[in-house]
């Protein structure tokens, strides 16, 4: 018999105990229930199930005043995301869920908002077969690729400035996916139906966003959802190739980005438009996405509270590529090319051309990543310039 502390200890690491199953990418679609990562927790009669993993991202880097003048112009040194993530199941009813709360500023969305928004999904499920379920809650809209690869899948230090300035984010409502194959051909249908206000609302008006997408897979799935895993890590045996396209229609939006952005006085419909791609195979991936956004109704008051003035919706186009090798020793090169061009002659085009290496510790979990830009900025008001940014971002997580 074991001493009552020993007992104890051994109690408290098997209900710490991880569950090691098979390996599934973290896909901010679903609740994640097939795992191998996190610390489980589970009824003894299997009628409740929890996983839970926490997300931390640390970076420093340093702005140049200009491409040829490399003293720096300012420094970022943060907790860029910090996170904690919970899936799980209720019993046998088909019902999954999923929870996670973020605790860094710029994860919060404070300063468009005026208070942290701690809670970023908070989503249930109901799964009718393998192939089709649905969601209610606050969640991912199924916009355009990167935004929905989740930031702990990411080869760089952060996402492109297409998906800063374009992406729909976040929203409350209802959520349907469905997957199937023609033949060889695998496909996957997805939709909403939202408030079109964005995250952590207060109240709503009369306008709902509607959004739907569609994803062709001519050879067939990827190994362990790696459609939806920046990088080769997998290192695919046989060619895989994604299609996707996204249209998005926010009624009476009343923030200049849609679900983001400042809040406006006047509502405005924003449509939003997304295609893209993404390629693999044996180390090799390929990923490139473009996207549009337009209104009827550009200039627009601000709100009272705000000021005197207009505030605008920002319209145009832009595209973000990016290709990268992966070595069996799990360090990636890679590079990106990113282009943002504006409607309006008084905004700046801008192009960023990205270079990386990281080293994969624990698959995308934990890894080191440094970054170098070149940005320059274009045409307009402004005056011209260009500068470089070098960024080096450690993440931590199970």
């Amino acid at each position: 018999m074991f001493p009552l502390r020993q007992r104890l200890l051994l109690s408290l690491l098997a209900m710490l105990l991880p569950v090691f199953l098979h390996a599934q990418t973290e896909v901010d679609e679903r609740a994640v229930i097939s795992f191998d990562k996190g610390l489980g927790f589970f009824a003894p009669d299997s009628t409740f199930g929890l996983n839970l993993r926490f997300r931390m991202q640390n970076r420093i880097g340093v702005t140049t005043y200009s491409a040829s003048d490399l003293s720096p112009e300012s420094f970022e040194a943060n907790v860029r995301r910090l996170r904690l993530r919970f899936d799980g199941y209720v019993g046998k009813s088909g019902l999954t869920y999923y929870l996670q709360l973020s605790f860094s500023r710029g994860d919060q969305d404070w300063d468009n908002t005026g208070f942290p928004g701690i809670v970023r999904d908070a989503m249930v499920f109901y799964n009718f077969s393998d192939r089709f379920y649905i969601g209610m809650g606050q969640g991912k809209l199924p916009g355009n690729r990167q935004r929905v690869i989740s930031s702990g899948q990411q080869q760089f230090a952060d996402r492109s400035l297409v998906n800063a300035i374009f992406n729909i984010d976040r929203d409350f409502g209802l959520m349907g996916y469905y997957n199937n194959s023609l033949g060889s051909m695998h496909y996957n249908l997805k939709g909403s139906i939202s408030t079109g206000e964005g995250r952590n609302i207060q109240r709503t008006d009369n306008g709902l966003a509607y959004t739907g997408r569609l994803e062709l897979l001519p050879l067939g799935p990827f190994k362990n959802d790696g459609d939806f895993s920046e990088g080769d890590l997998e290192r695919e045996s046989s060619p895989k190739l994604s299609f996707g396209a996204t249209y998005s229609f926010n009624h009476m939006a009343v923030r200049d980005a849609g679900q983001r952005g400042a809040r406006l006085d006047v509502p405005v419909d924003i449509h939003s438009y997304f295609v893209d791609l993404i390629a693999k195979y044996q180390g090799w991936a390929l990923q490139s996405e473009a996207a549009w956004r337009s209104t009827p109704r550009q200039i627009l008051p601000l709100l009272p509270s705000t000021g005197d003035g207009l505030a605008y919706v920002f319209t145009g186009k832009g595209i973000n590529t990016q290709l990268s090798y992966v070595f069996p020793s799990r360090f990636e090169l890679a590079g990106r090319y990113t282009r943002v061009v504006p409607d309006m002659v008084t905004e700046q085009t801008i192009n960023i051309y990205t270079l990386g290496v990281s080293k994969y510790l624990v698959k995308h979990r934990n890894k080191i990543q440094l970054n170098l830009s070149h940005q320059e900025n274009l045409g307009g008001h402004s005056e011209d310039k260009s500068f470089w940014n070098l960024m080096l971002q450690v993440e931590i997580g199970i």
